[in-house]
């Protein structure tokens, strides 16, 4: 069995392995626009594709105290 790719059927646990070996982003095995593949990339990247950002952008300064 190759130890570089373990045999999974979660695309998300293949792509984080592929980032904790070091393999690029472009080793995706699967075909563009492909389930799958959006997957691989979410597991890569670490983040899911449909989920924004945890916390917006601070843009209030009162709360630290530059405004007063």
């Amino acid at each position: 069995m190759d130890k570089q790719h373990p045999k999974t059927k979660d695309p998300v646990a293949e792509g984080a392995h592929a980032r904790a070996i070091g393999r690029p982003k472009d080793a995706c095995p699967y075909p563009a626009g492909s389930a799958e593949r959006s997957a691989w990339f979410e597991g890569y990247d670490g983040t899911p594709s449909d989920a924004g950002p945890d916390l917006a952008p601070c843009t209030s300064r009162t709360s630290s105290g530059l405004d007063q």
